[in-house]
């Protein structure tokens, strides 16, 4: 497992769940609905790269696959923070998405 990729994708899970949990309590970060839904989208985007980059990876790029899918604790806890990293990502560019396109509501989150 790659330390320095491990820690960058950590940063990035950080940085959306901070996006999340501050416009669960402001509201707002911006003032408006569509300044919050570009952050929200391309934050969303660069969190969702890194994983995203690692599978393809894995499945295209690696001459060694059966050894990327072996069952060792290692390997199993990079393909579980990758997706964990990944839905984080989707979720933070859903809440945006609903924040850009909506009409009004809380991106996501409950009135």
């Amino acid at each position: 497992m790659n330390r320095r990729r491990m820690i960058m994708m950590l940063c990035a899970s950080a940085l959306g769940l901070a996006y999340i949990g501050l416009l669960y309590y402001f509201r707002t970060l911006t003032g408006t609905n569509k300044g919050d839904g570009i952050i929200g989208v391309m934050l969303g985007l660069f969190i969702s790269a890194h994983p995203a980059a690692g599978f393809l990876d894995m499945f295209f790029f690696e001459k060694n696959a059966r050894y990327r899918f072996s069952l060792r604790w290692s390997a199993l806890w990079w393909l579980v923070l990758d997706l964990l990293v990944l839905l984080i990502g989707w979720y933070v560019i859903f809440i945006g998405l609903t924040r850009l396109l909506g009409k009004g509501g809380y991106g996501g989150f409950p009135a």
